[in-house]
């Protein structure tokens, strides 16, 4: 079975295609009356990777990044994207219909105020902006005399008429407790527990991975991620209320979910939340991440409690079942990463190799482990310029050739039933520049400094951030993408809310797991990111200290290419870092491995 595909993921998008679409869309909105429409990445449920049958922002653009936004205009339009999207978004839009702006520094509704005029109408779909979305755009536009307009159907969709995909109807499966650690019971008790203890009659999720955790279920109605497509209302008291549709479930799990969920049609949940207004009750509803519609849908602030998605923190601090279960996957992926990157080595060098052929191989192998449910993402291989692309995704029409001297960028993860994987690796093939090498070192460093941080309780992903650049900075560079995401545990491998980046202002706690993966990137000539998953371990005091601190383990065993490290660029205790590490995975993986592999393996990890 293969996981991916390297068919041109824009489809059959040509710039007369563009031009058609953007042409139908303006005559609907000259007919509804709007002067502007916003098309978001997003799909109901807010979640970061969405089903064919929601991308609408590669339906209207061609670009395929999984976060931006474009804002369509009578006679301008603009794709916003972030520092990730910047080199990407120019080759796949038609430039001569967008305007590519990256946000931040530039705010999307600042710069629609400056484009449009006074008195002016903006349409969008409720259901695909958050709450607080709405609101910031309302506090950018409203001082104009700007009106955001709630559409009663998606323009989009209406222009993609019957050639839009069908809703998603994948099987559901049972998450059981050996690897969950944690009945479905227990977790709504917890739950409801905090609806009472913060006076709320109820709560909606809306976000697939939370409702997935809570249920003890997963999915696969997106791509790459173990999650069914559904809403969940839980009560204080009562049986929750699942809304899904009911093609998915197998009687085993019906009878998973018999003795504590309620099952519903989807089309139910808006006759529920009605329900819920009428009775006056006070529902939980998460700004951040519930869509605008519910907000109305339930009667606005006198019954929505304004909270944070109360299965977010619970979820991010695995249990002890739980991080058991990612450090065995860690183990059996690292097993696989070694049988790759030694298969690279020996083969790289006759210059046969592409892209795509990487890709299989890699893909190939955790296969072979008999466990693999699925790849985490879509893999990320990109040789020479192609790895400056952050996200880059090779197709066979971009597949290119891996000849030396240039450097491989590697990033991919695996999903298994007790963990999920996600690690990238830089590779050098041939003989690497001395620029190469200290571009290298330098990102190596910042990667040291976040895996041996020690840090107090209470402690932001922002004030860890500086930590992995603070080396590139010194010598006049950065990166523009986080340091840092969640991972779920067999689940979405980006997990709120915990981050190290910018905006990470959510304290990190013991059980949680996040990337450490700072980079480089020189556009048009190679990229650069060393990546390991790390988990945050309990507050200890260190030898001689005098306060408890928490502290990162790293969960992920793979050699760092020791031909990229410049060993005069780095501290007595990197280096020291380095050997320890190279140590550690030698000790945990060779017991997995081949003959050959082994040998491999002690000289890919020797000393500095």
């Amino acid at each position: 079975m293969r996981y991916q595909s390297f068919d041109d993921p824009r489809g059959h998008f040509t710039p007369e295609i563009a031009h058609a679409r953007m042409a139908g869309l303006r005559q609907w909105m000259g007919k509804a009356r709007v002067d502007a429409v916003l098309v978001p990445r997003a799909d109901e449920h807010q979640g970061e990777y969405v089903p064919a049958c929601a991308e609408r922002l590669a339906w209207l653009t061609g670009f395929t990044g999984s976060a931006g936004l474009a804002a369509v205009l009578a006679e301008r339009a603009f794709l916003f994207v972030d520092g990730r999207y910047t080199a990407q978004a120019p080759t796949q839009i038609a430039t001569d219909l967008f305007e590519v702006v990256q946000c931040p520094p530039t705010d999307p509704a600042a710069h629609l105020t400056e484009a449009l005029g006074d008195g002016t109408v903006v349409g969008f779909d409720p259901l695909l902006h958050t709450l607080a979305q709405v609101e910031r755009f309302e506090a950018k536009l409203k001082p104009r005399g700007i009106k955001l307009r709630a559409l009663p159907k998606n323009p989009v969709d209406r222009v993609w008429g019957d050639a839009r995909p069908a809703p998603p109807q994948a099987p559901v499966s049972i998450h059981p407790q050996k690897w969950a650690g944690e009945t479905a019971e227990d977790k709504l008790a917890a739950l409801r527990e905090t609806l009472r203890q913060n006076q709320q009659d109820a709560v909606l999720l809306t976000l697939p991975d939370s409702i997935a955790w809570l249920f003890n279920i997963r999915g696969a109605d997106v791509a790459h991620n173990p999650v069914a497509l559904a809403f969940a209302l839980v009560s204080r008291r009562g049986k929750a209320q699942l809304f899904i549709d009911s093609a998915k479930l197998t009687p085993e799990v019906r009878a998973h979910l018999k003795g504590a969920v309620r099952l519903r049609r989807p089309d139910a949940l808006q006759t529920a939340l009605a329900d819920l207004k009428a009775s006056g009750a006070i529902v939980r509803l998460d700004p951040d991440t519930a869509a605008y519609a519910f907000w109305r849908a339930l009667g606005g602030k006198a019954h929505v409690a304004r909270a944070a998605d109360p299965c977010l923190l619970p979820k991010a601090r695995k249990n002890d079942v739980e991080i058991a279960g990612m450090r065995a996957s860690h183990r059996r992926d690292g097993a696989v990463m070694a049988r790759f990157l030694a298969w690279l080595d020996g083969e790289a060098p006759s210059g046969t190799l592409s892209e795509i052929r990487v890709v299989e191989k890699l893909e190939a192998l955790r296969q072979d482990t008999g466990q693999l449910r699925e790849i985490s993402f879509d893999t990320i291989c990109g040789a020479g310029p192609h790895g400056a692309v952050v996200h880059y995704r090779v197709s066979a029409h971009t597949d290119r050739r891996i000849k030396a001297p240039t450097l491989l960028l590697i990033d991919s993860g695996a999903q298994y039933a007790d963990g999920t994987t996600d690690i990238t690796r830089t590779v050098a093939i041939g003989e690497p520049t001395p620029a190469q090498r200290r571009m290298f070192t330098l990102v190596l460093k910042g990667h040291i400094a976040i895996a041996t941080a020690r840090f107090p309780q209470g402690t932001r992903g922002v004030d860890l951030d500086p930590f992995a650049r603070r080396a590139l900075w010194s010598a006049g560079h950065d990166f523009d993408h986080g340091t840092g995401h969640g991972v779920g545990a067999f689940l979405s491998v980006h997990e709120g809310p915990q981050s190290i980046s910018r905006r990470g202002m959510v304290p990190l706690e013991a059980g949680m797991i996040i990337s450490n993966e700072p980079g480089y990137y020189e556009e048009g000539a190679y990229g650069i990111r060393i990546e390991n998953l790390v988990l945050v371990a309990p507050l200890q005091v260190p030898d001689g200290g005098s306060r408890a601190m928490l502290s990162f383990e790293t969960l992920t065993l793979a050699p760092i290419d020791r031909r990229l490290i410049d060993g005069d660029l780095l501290l007595p205790e990197e280096r020291a870092w380095i050997d320890a590490y190279h140590a550690r995975v030698r000790e945990a993986l060779m017991p997995d491995l081949d003959a050959a592999t082994q040998r491999w393996l002690r000289s890919a990890t020797a000393p500095l």
